[in-house]
């Protein structure tokens, strides 16, 4: 493996003040860092994208409606909202020096209760005595830091705020409310959060501001629940707050980056009389249409945008040039480029590294660096988010050596990567299953003073466990732990994955139960729930595979049908006929139908085995049931019966291709053949 050269160490050991900011999972997005005096703003990254793996679209400008902070922070951090990766170049600032001391008067404690409420989750009296003797006492600023510690774990973060509420001469102050409801909105506790907002208006009704209601309408966005997301401007009013431009922005922009541009257009059209449209408004119409493809209607925005009195500034131009790149018309792309330079709008960074981006998605490197080789001579410097663009790119098409020359390149320049860059590293290295040098690179980051983060641990871990080194998989989530990460739900569900493959039944299950306890479990995710089911009942432990069922349903999570009926069809399928309807009466019992097919097959299982009393009770329960939901018995048993003989034929024509390639030795082998 090709390691950082010689000269790059010595240059940060030269050069020790190339630190990365106390933000270390900062999220790449290359248009957030975009700067400029017409929005009169500093670009924020945002939580819509997903910090567990690497870019999925080319980078946008972010129209973020965000108000002005005050002129020393932007002073400040120009640095880090220049290059978006929370890179900063720390200086002698008496802020810094509070929040070291910050740091260091809460890092204890905090570990010390995340402690806690990992061992005492499941046992709320314990864990309450484990806090109180713990010695910790409540004061600002430490809820805080326990909320972000406990990371996805959204049970952990909430048993803490309660705990934390009851302690004499404590409040929550705006950060924890705050914090409180962007954890309970990521997993999708609606109910919760607007109990919350009650509970502050009650009993702390001065921090209720227009911000609590803009968290929470983009927890409903990313969920893609846009009514009521809309929903919210209506019940602002209820609580003091009265939307204005700047909340109406946040709600388009919320809704055009979780991919509901259509609906964010249909209320901008409806709400211009009531909200007077403003240059982020278009912005993010035109950001959302370009994330789509469709350049048609981004096109329109921009003609209604000048209608109603805006220029077009760079933010829009570099929307149009992703969009262009993004579509593959690299040609309107540079079209576009020219066009900018004539109306005396000079691209930027950001203009250069969209359309770097774009060649190297459709590996044409050589002509990617040409254009970093070009714009350098006309006086642009490339910062580290081109740089991390370019090594993206040749890891992509597996050329690890030029992304490591690369690498000691930008750092000898003076360029101190982050995680993201690194992390792209790792992913070429673990398609190519080399662990090793994954570990080295870990290494290597931390001799340069950077701090692994989730996604790269994950990526690590994954390939630990898919190598079959599950012990090494455990290894690195304590050390990760011992950074001060929490596991996330990607990472629990690696290491599940893992040990099932490895035949570790009981350590999977002890994983899973974690996760569940800290409020992990969510729909998304239920294919490890069936997976870790039916490998226990392969394996004859049906009692293990009771008690992880147990463990759900008692630590409050929302079981739909689709949770039961994977049980119940784990159970069917390896012949605990008996155990499956006792389950299905359970289901029933909780006024919960179960599927057409899952009632066929349970009564073919039955009429195996003669077992008429409990097919009776369970018809009779599925009538009334069938009556009260206005469907016929009828109609609902021939439903049944036919999605019933349609899987068996899906699996049996599914057997039918695995054996002919089997046969013939795959598509690649009979090319070969031929």
């Amino acid at each position: 493996m090709q390691r950082l050269s010689s000269k790059t160490i010595t240059f940060f050991n030269k050069n020790p003040h190339f630190l990365l900011s106390s933000k270390p999972n900062q999220l790449f997005n290359l248009l957030h860092a975009v700067s400029h005096s017409t929005h009169h703003e500093i670009p924020q990254s945002h939580h819509s994208q997903s910090q567990m793996g690497l870019p999925q679209t080319p980078p946008h400008d972010n129209p973020s409606c965000r108000r002005p902070t005050d002129q020393r922070n932007h002073n400040h951090l120009s640095d880090a909202a220049r290059t978006g990766f929370g890179l900063v170049r720390l200086q002698n600032h008496p802020d810094d020096e509070t929040h070291k001391q910050s740091h260091d008067e809460f890092a204890a404690d905090v570990e010390k209760v995340y402690r806690i409420l990992k061992k005492f989750h499941s046992r709320v009296s314990k864990l309450e005595l484990a806090l109180l003797e713990s010695g910790v006492v409540m004061r600002s600023g430490l809820a805080e830091r326990v909320l972000n510690r406990c990371g996805d774990a959204g049970n952990l973060g909430y048993q803490f705020f309660v705990w934390a509420s009851k302690q004499p001469g404590y409040r929550h102050n705006f950060e924890v409310y705050k914090a409180m409801i962007k954890i309970l909105g990521k997993m999708r506790q609606f109910g919760a959060v607007w109990a919350l907002i009650e509970e502050m208006r009650r009993d702390n009704p001065q921090l209720i501001s227009p911000e609590v209601f803009v968290v929470l309408m983009r927890r409903f966005a990313s969920a893609r629940m846009v009514k009521k997301a809309i929903e919210v401007l209506d019940e602002m009013p209820k609580y003091g707050c009265e939307p204005d431009e700047y909340v109406f922005g946040c709600l388009l922009d919320a809704l055009c980056k979780n991919g509901s541009v259509k609906e964010a257009a249909l209320l901008f059209e409806d709400m211009r009389v009531r909200f007077r449209p403003t240059i982020k408004h278009f912005t993010s119409l035109l950001y959302g249409w370009c994330r789509e493809g469709k350049l048609i209607e981004a096109k329109f925005v921009l003609v209604q945008m000048r209608e109603a009195g805006f220029e077009p500034d760079i933010v829009v131009y570099n929307n149009l040039l992703s969009g262009y790149a993004q579509v593959g018309k690299m040609s309107d792309a540079f079209d576009l480029l020219k066009e900018m330079k004539r109306k005396s709008c000079e691209p930027n960074a950001t203009s250069y590294t969209i359309l770097i981006q774009a060649l190297c998605g459709q590996e044409r490197m050589e002509e990617a660096m040409r254009i970093l080789v070009e714009s350098q001579r006309s006086g642009w410097e490339a910062d580290i988010v081109t740089y991390t663009t370019l090594i993206s790119g040749f890891c992509k098409w597996g050329k690890i050596d030029k992304s490591y020359e690369l690498l000691d390149s930008m750092i000898q320049q003076g360029h101190t990567p982050n995680q993201t860059t690194y992390l792209h590293i790792m992913v070429a290295h673990e398609k190519k299953e080399q662990l090793e040098e994954c570990m080295e690179l870990v290494q290597e980051m931390r001799k340069i003073g950077i701090i692994p983060d989730l996604s790269i641990y994950n990526t690590v871990i994954r390939l630990a466990c898919k190598l079959g080194e599950a012990k090494e998989g455990v290894r690195l989530w304590n050390e990760m732990e011992a950074d001060g990460l929490g596991p996330g739900l990607d990472t629990f569900v690696i290491m599940i994955h893992g040990f099932i493959g490895q035949g570790c039944l009981v350590e999977a299950c002890e994983y899973f139960k974690e996760m569940v306890g800290r409020g992990l479990l969510s729909a998304p995710h239920y294919g490890t729930l069936k997976e870790l089911l039916n490998s226990l009942l392969r394996a004859d432990k049906l009692e293990l595979a009771k008690d992880v069922w147990s463990c759900i349903t008692t630590k409050g999570c929302e079981l739909n049908v689709c949770s039961w009926t994977i049980w119940i069809h784990a159970l069917f399928s390896n012949g605990h006929v008996k155990e499956a309807c006792s389950y299905c009466l359970d289901m029933m019992d909780a006024d919960l139908m179960p599927q057409p097919d899952t009632f066929a097959k349970l009564m073919r299982g039955l009429r195996k085995l003669y077992n008429r009393q409990i097919a009776a009770e369970i018809t009779e329960k599925v009538r009334k049931m069938a009556a009260d939901r206005q469907i016929t018995f009828k109609m609902y048993k021939r439903r049944g019966e036919r999605d019933l003989k349609e899987k068996v034929k899906e699996v049996k024509d599914g057997r039918k291709r695995r054996a002919r390639r089997r046969r013939w030795g795959g598509v690649h082998g009979r090319d070969k053949i031929l």
